[in-house]
């Protein structure tokens, strides 16, 4: 995976690899790989075998934006022990297959076609048998790409309350725990669609921390979520006027027990399951780290459990960086800080751009004037927002250098518009699908002092 920067140098280029060992170690087809192998009719996941020899047939269903590259892998692996399949990735993030039905649909905003392939998926889970095996390949945007509502809820309904929800500032958890109760097949429902037949599930984490009830809103694990959370989602986001009239007729119904909970821990539908975590931020995180040494820089992983408002946390990487610089702590220069998760963006205007141009954007306004800290950013799926950026690398100049084009980056970073100043300054970040996601990542690179 080559990322593309049109304001280069020695540090940036730096930077620049050490961003691509990230995404190549997040690779979802070799992350399948290292988790599943046959010898024969005997297939090994974990420390489980299977005999295939023993299932009349075995299926592949699936979503999210790695999707393409989990399936390539699946149909590697089985050959001719595979029926088909269909696996739901987003728009432009495809890859050849020749067993496996790939179709498209749009993230983040859910369109007509994820409610088409929804519908699909439940149609074909309901033909599993018992004497069936279906692996189900799961990674980061599954949640608005693969969608089945409850009537009498709309696509209109869904768009209104996702785009609600991304206004707010929700994080991807307290976004997922509505989307299950609005949904036939998040929250363990795609299990329960699928059950008796046997179930095996590889989940790639996009999701801070990596719960698996949270990965493509766990369409195939039991959810831990409840109503009453819920609501409590909708009151801390201060949702209550901006979701739909149906919707919170819903959300209503549900907490005065007239709709069931989505199926949990306890439900049979789940004893012939079993789940395995492929990928994720962590092991992104590490091989960075490790070409970041190979660079000469002292690496070190500080958190991948990153969240907050990211101009926010824009301020306390800044601050690390002049820590290092000043004294050595946590680690001495030169040095690459690494942090890895998902911050927020609360919208305060219509600009364009994406939660990490935007904390790109405020890291070069706290470092306007310094020298020897560069930062970077990077949404490992290849696409920060609704735009074609990845994120962005920044310096002491950025500001300055806007300032001399007759921008003013505070009033860019009011109404959250990253992406016009730093596609101007030369320094967003380009990559195209990456057919990955694993979260996002931050880096700090500190030079030691000459």
């Amino acid at each position: 995976m080559t990322l593309t920067l049109s304001n280069r140098n020695p540090t940036r280029d730096n930077l620049l690899a050490i961003m691509e060992a990230a995404l190549e170690a997040a690779d979802p087809f070799k992350a399948v790989q290292r988790a599943i192998r046959r010898d024969g009719s005997t297939l090994l996941v974990g420390d489980t075998a299977y005999d295939l020899d023993h299932f009349e047939s075995v299926w592949v269903l699936g979503a999210g934006k790695g999707g393409a590259p989990m399936a390539q892998a699946i149909e590697a692996v089985l050959g001719d022990y595979l029926a088909g399949g269909m696996v739901v990735v987003k728009e432009g993030y495809t890859a050849p297959l020749e067993r496996i039905a790939l179709r498209e649909a749009s993230h983040p905003v859910p369109n007509a076609a994820g409610l088409a392939a929804g519908e699909e998926m439940l149609r074909l889970a309901a033909q599993a048998t018992k004497r069936d095996l279906v692996i189900c390949l799961l990674s980061g945007g599954g949640s608005a790409l693969l969608e089945a509502l409850h009537p009498p809820l709309t696509l209109s309904d869904l768009q209104a309350t996702t785009v609600a929800m991304l206004r707010s500032g929700a994080t991807i958890n307290e976004m997922n725990v509505i989307r299950k109760h609005l949904s036939r097949v998040k929250g363990g429902q795609l299990a329960k669609a699928i059950a008796p037949a046997t179930l095996i599930t590889f989940a790639l984490s996009d999701v801070v921390g990596s719960p698996l009830d949270a990965i493509a809103s766990g369409p195939t694990v039991p959810d831990r979520s409840t109503w009453e959370e819920v609501e409590k989602m909708v009151v801390r986001r201060n949702l209550s006027d901006s979701l739909p009239r149906r919707v919170q007729e819903r959300i209503d119904a549900g907490l005065s027990g007239e709709i069931a909970e989505t199926p949990k821990a306890s439900d049979p539908v789940f004893e012939s399951s079993q789940v395995i975590l492929v990928g994720d931020n962590a092991i992104a995180a590490q091989a960075a780290c490790g070409e970041a040494e190979r660079r000469g820089y002292h690496g070190t992983i500080l958190t991948t459990f990153l969240e907050g408002e990211a101009r926010e946390v824009a301020k306390v990487a800044v601050a690390l960086g002049r820590e290092v610089q000043a004294f050595g702590r946590p680690v001495a220069a030169p040095a690459c800080l690494i942090f890895g998760g998902e911050t927020t963006v609360t919208l305060r205007g219509n600009g364009k751009g994406g939660r990490n141009q935007e904390l790109a954007l405020a890291a070069a306004l706290s470092l306007e004037n310094t020298t020897g800290i560069t930062l970077g950013t990077l949404a490992t799926d290849g696409s920060d927002g609704p735009t074609d950026g990845a994120g962005a690398i920044v310096d002491g100049t950025t500001a300055g250098r806007a300032r001399a084009q007759g921008m003013r980056p505070n009033e860019y970073l009011s109404r959250n518009d990253a992406y016009p100043l730093l596609n101007a300054t030369g320094e967003l970040l380009r990559s195209g699908p990456t057919n990955t996601n694993v979260n996002d990542l931050l880096f700090v690179l500190v030079e030691a002092a000459t």
